[in-house]
């Protein structure tokens, strides 16, 4: 059990210690340096590389996470008798997962595919998309940091 453990950690640890890198090391260096186009460009080859060790991660803490949970609370029937804490950290596992789905599948390659086009050529509503994705991906590093917080108090309860 102490290996679930620990590579149930390790996953989460590279997922939410890469969502931080990108936010607050990444992006912020990638605003002020170089040409636009060649750091768009070098943005979307990190981020797809990203996005495998994100989707590797979340695979990981499914599956260890699964394990762990039938060990915390014996039988996965009777989900009324689980901890408060326990279950909103579930609730939000989904929710996070749905969201980091929505943005790496349809909407980051949408606003990618926008983002290469001329500013002129964008309609309001995409030149909103565009604004409205990073958001998601920080909306996304919020619920994982809120999870985290949630695992620690699951183990505390």
């Amino acid at each position: 059990m102490i290996f679930v453990v620990w590579l149930h950690i390790t996953a989460a640890v590279a997922w939410i210690g890469g969502m931080l890198f990108l936010s607050l090391v990444l992006v912020p260096v990638f605003k002020r340096e170089g040409p636009a186009g060649e750091r768009r460009a070098l943005f979307q080859t990190l981020a797809l590389r990203f996005q495998m060790v994100a989707w590797g991660s979340i695979l990981t803490l499914v599956g260890t996470g699964s394990i762990l949970l039938v060990s915390r609370v014996g039988s996965l029937a009777e989900p009324a008798g689980w901890p408060f804490v326990l279950k909103l950290k579930l609730t939000l596992v989904v929710l996070l997962i749905a969201l980091t789905a929505v943005h790496d599948f349809w909407l980051g390659p949408k606003a990618a595919g926008l983002m290469r086009r001329s500013p002129v050529d964008r309609s309001a509503t995409e030149q909103r998309l565009i604004r409205f994705s990073p958001w998601i991906a920080r909306l996304g590093l919020i619920l994982a940091l809120v999870i985290l917080l949630l695992a620690v108090a699951v183990v505390r309860t």
